[in-house]
């Protein structure tokens, strides 16, 4: 076995200790609500249409026991899938004779290295299973892509590509793209949380029919019984500053992918900007997450109004990386595909 292959298994490894993880966490976070639920008709009565902030009295006698076994088997297999791609990235790097960012299956690693280390650093103290399951879950189904679709042979790059810039920029694109991911996980579990708050649900309008299908939906919308397990995350706003902290990080990181960009541009293709898909995909992301930072700070945006920037700033990013690389013809495509 050489060490391409080594780090081909050892990214397997990591690939299937983070789908253990995902089940574990997936555990934890349904025993939550089951609990919830069972004590929700007793200690959360919902009404439809009804504030919740008034049946949420007894939250602290009602409050729903967690899975331990499930936390510490989640807990230290993230750990483990961590170190494992961690092992995989760096033999990645010693078969090719560089650094491992050259394409997409390399940018891939790097990407979910970056972001399941941002989530364990941030859950170092409490554990939010929701948010581990949407980035453990976007984890395993990017690992699985890159060794099913993205993979090729470690080896060298074309000449362009041999520079110290593609450490640098490269580098800081794919810890902008990590920060972003878990960033996203965060305001997704703000607008949930947000709308039991609020009582806001689609599902229970005054549009809808009342009768058994009135009632059969109350029980999936948010602010039903089946989420209650959502008084148990913190609340919208400290999910709105984890998440704005985290995409303020991001944003300087890709500010400087930005300008890197355009300096390595500069020094291979003698112009700094060219108007290829690839730097018009990472400057509209920019514009995006500017938009957003601006609107929270300046503007007093928060909550749904802002979130929604975070949105569509990530599916920019996720677009800019996928859509771009391997349907748009461009100076960044990748070869090998």
């Amino acid at each position: 076995m050489n060490t391409g292959d080594l780090s081909t298994l050892l990214v397997w490894a990591a690939a299937t200790t983070f789908t253990v993880a995902l089940i574990a966490y997936t555990v934890d976070m349904a025993r939550i609500a089951e609990q919830a639920t069972r004590r929700a008709p007793a200690a959360v009565p919902v009404t439809v249409g009804g504030p919740v902030s008034a049946v949420a009295g007894s939250a602290d006698e009602a409050a729903p026991s967690r899975s331990l076994r499930a936390e510490g088997i989640a807990r230290s297999t993230h750990y483990l899938g961590v170190a494992l791609l961690f092992a995989g990235i760096v033999t990645r790097g010693i078969a090719a004779g560089r650094w491992p960012t050259a394409n997409m299956y390399e940018f891939t690693l790097v990407g979910v290295f970056v972001a399941t280390l941002v989530l364990a650093i941030m859950q170092r103290r409490r554990i939010i299973p929701f948010i581990s399951v949407i980035v453990l879950g976007m984890a395993v189904l990017s690992l699985a892509l890159a060794l099913l679709k993205f993979y090729i042979q470690a080896e060298a790059v074309q000449p362009a590509l041999q520079s110290y810039w593609l450490i640098i920029h490269v580098g800081v694109a794919i810890t902008a793209t990590g920060i972003f991911t878990v960033a996203f996980a965060a305001s997704v579990l703000q607008v949930l949380r947000d709308g039991r708050e609020n009582d806001h649900s689609h599902l229970v309008g005054p549009s809808v029919k009342a009768g058994g299908l009135r009632s059969s939906l109350a029980g999936w919308a948010v602010t039903g019984p089946r989420f209650a397990w959502l008084e148990q995350v913190p609340d919208a706003r400290r999910l709105e500053a984890m998440a704005f902290r985290l995409n303020a990080v991001g944003f300087v990181l890709w500010t400087f992918t930005l300008i890197g960009g355009a300096i390595w541009a500069e020094h291979a293709w003698g112009r700094y900007w060219g108007w290829d898909p690839k730097e018009i995909g990472t400057f509209v992301a920019w514009v995006v997450y500017a938009a957003y930072l601006h609107a929270r700070t300046t503007r007093g945006w928060s909550g749904r109004r802002a979130v929604y920037f975070v949105f569509v700033g990530y599916a920019v990013v996720l677009a800019n990386f996928t859509v771009v690389n391997l349907v748009v013809t461009g100076k960044h495509s990748y070869s090998g595909l």
